[in-house]
């Protein structure tokens, strides 16, 4: 008797939990908690093997409306050929002019489940639910029954791409499910959902050279209770800065990583483009081991601006008279550095270089932390671009003859004090 009455109690306290838009997202608790060290060698030893089924979904070239190219023989003259009702879902189907097989634009293989709901699936229990929660917490989301095992094989086929998968029990013996992402809506204009992993910013803040990120947390902690949400509604955005680039000293690496293949295996599953952000933010802070917030909120004021003009003597790309606002769509932590991404649809046409620029001065300012610390990227399925801020805004000047010992000397003292800064 005593083992039902634990069993109704448990369910009971399961029934509670709200759907994974909030669940995932479920406010921090209010009880003070004891942060406990864990050892970052034991997380290292935990890292997966690559199969060669994973290696093969990696090589196959996404976009946000299927594929482009065949994933039998890689031929480009593909075209769409109608949509098959499966089961629980519809799917679209391609053929290729060049080998004549027909395919679908799924990069998730031989399952009759819908693509959303094993994402969501394995968001759940990433954040540190337990299989049979996520079950039910599937059931009331689409009236579908997938038992505990299917979910585990759903984590174990994404594991190499859902890396957090690795921190997930030392992130739970920090946090309670519920509490390990905090998220709240903010009225700037439209509406922001902030989202902010406690417990992998706790592990991140552990490692070799990101202990001196420490003032990132504070800040992101004190968004929930100290954001001048009043600056929002009546300042400038960034998205609508206008400025001439003087790129000559900035090298943009184009590069395939980790962010541009969580795009390609989120977006298939998006029917309305305007959430794809929403979608891929939220899947990104639940699974990756690098996003540890979304949808930041950051201002530059023009005190900001004066200071780094005349302190640190930056060369700002534009001009402000009032308050500039903005919101970043990603944070990271990783390679000792923090990161700033941007996801743009068709990211080879895009040169967000001033907005991204806008970004890291901001959070420098609001954190403490130098600009030489930041990195800023923007990317799509296909494509990551990745600059220094530093480079937009500092031009070192060509040393020769001409210059005297003095002008060499207060050059030096301006680098040390940017770093210093």
């Amino acid at each position: 008797m005593k083992k039902e009455e634990k069993k109704k109690a448990k369910s009971k306290e399961i029934e509670k939990i709200p759907p994974l838009e909030n669940s995932v997202d479920a406010p921090a608790s209010n009880d003070s908690e004891n942060i406990h060290p864990v050892n970052i060698s034991e997380i290292a030893a935990t890292r997966p093997v690559r199969s060669e089924a994973q290696e093969a979904l990696r090589s196959i070239a996404w976009t946000s409306n299927g594929v482009n190219q065949c994933v039998y023989c890689l031929g480009k003259n593909i075209v769409k050929r109608g949509k098959r009702q499966n089961k629980l879902e519809e799917v679209q189907l391609y053929i290729c002019q060049d080998c004549g097989r027909t395919f679908t634009g799924k990069k998730i293989k031989g399952k009759k489940y819908p693509t959303r709901m094993i994402l969501d699936g394995v968001s759940y229990y990433n954040v540190g639910f337990s299989l049979e929660e996520s079950a039910k917490f599937l059931e009331r989301s689409y009236g579908v029954k997938a038992d505990a095992s299917t979910i585990s094989h759903w984590v174990k086929e994404l594991a190499d791409l859902c890396s957090y998968g690795r921190l997930r029990d030392f992130g739970l013996k920090i946090y309670s499910p519920a509490q390990v992402v905090q998220s709240f809506q903010m009225y700037h204009r439209q509406i922001y959902r902030f989202r902010y992993h406690r417990a992998k910013i706790a592990l991140a803040l552990q490692e070799f050279g990101h202990w001196r990120f420490s003032p990132l947390r504070e800040y992101l902690d004190s968004i929930a209770t100290d954001c001048p949400h009043y600056l929002f509604k009546e300042s400038d955005r960034s998205s609508e800065i206008k400025a001439e680039m003087d790129l000559h000293e900035v090298r943009i690496t184009e590069k395939q990583n980790r962010a541009t293949q969580l795009a390609q295996l989120v977006l298939q599953a998006v029917a309305d483009n305007k959430w794809r952000h929403d979608a891929l933010q939220k899947f990104m802070l639940a699974n990756d081991s690098v996003t540890v917030a979304t949808e930041v909120p950051v201002f530059f004021e023009r005190e900001d601006y004066d200071w780094m003009k005349d302190n640190l003597k930056f060369d700002i790309p534009f001009e402000m008279e009032k308050t500039i606002t903005g919101h970043i769509d990603f944070v990271q932590i990783r390679n000792k550095s923090v990161h700033i991404l941007d996801y743009k649809p068709n990211a080879d046409k895009a040169r967000p270089v001033a907005q991204l620029t806008f970004y890291a001065l901001a959070l420098s300012r609001l954190t403490g932390l130098r600009l030489f610390e930041f990195k800023c990227a923007w990317f799509d399925e296909k494509n990551y671009y990745e600059f220094f801020p530093l480079h937009v805004v500092y031009k070192k000047k060509k040393r020769g003859r001409g210059r005297g010992k003095e002008e060499i000397k207060k050059d030096v003292t301006h680098i040390e004090n940017i770093l210093e800064t």
